[in-house]
């Protein structure tokens, strides 16, 4: 399994809002359609961004999961709701469930491959069995 850092606000707008696109300069990897992977909060803020809640003070954690459905180009950014920029790769989830405890873990840029403890805490929660 596979996880995926993202800047706060963003990770937790995906994990605890409705924001079901994530923006990138680069298309999604085709190996990547269809699977199932960890939502990871970076270690940094997007200083950008202007969305605020309670679920933005997780740095360093895994917050999610969720299934990549797939990819798409926006000129406009208006295909994906207010969550969609302009000229940006817009990849779409679904699935996603939100950790109730967070999975501490230090990210990386891309695509990167989690130890098994942070993939099996992550999963444990998903699917409701305790830790």
């Amino acid at each position: 399994m596979k996880a995926l850092t993202i800047r706060q606000p963003w990770a937790g707008a995906i994990a605890h809002q409705t924001k079901r696109v994530e923006n990138r300069t680069w298309k999604l990897p085709a190996k990547h359609e269809g699977a199932r992977i960890l939502i990871h909060a970076g270690a940094q803020p997007d200083r950008n961004a202007q969305v605020y809640g309670p679920h933005l003070g997780v740095y360093s954690a895994v917050v999610a999961v969720a299934t990549v459905t797939g990819c798409h180009y926006s000129e406009d950014g208006t295909c994906c709701g207010p969550w969609g920029f302009e000229n940006a790769y817009h990849w779409t989830l679904d699935d996603v469930i939100a950790l109730p405890e967070p999975v501490p873990a230090k990210g990386a840029l891309g695509f990167w491959t989690p130890t098994d403890e942070v993939v099996n805490a992550a999963l444990r929660q998903e699917t409701g069995v305790a830790s």
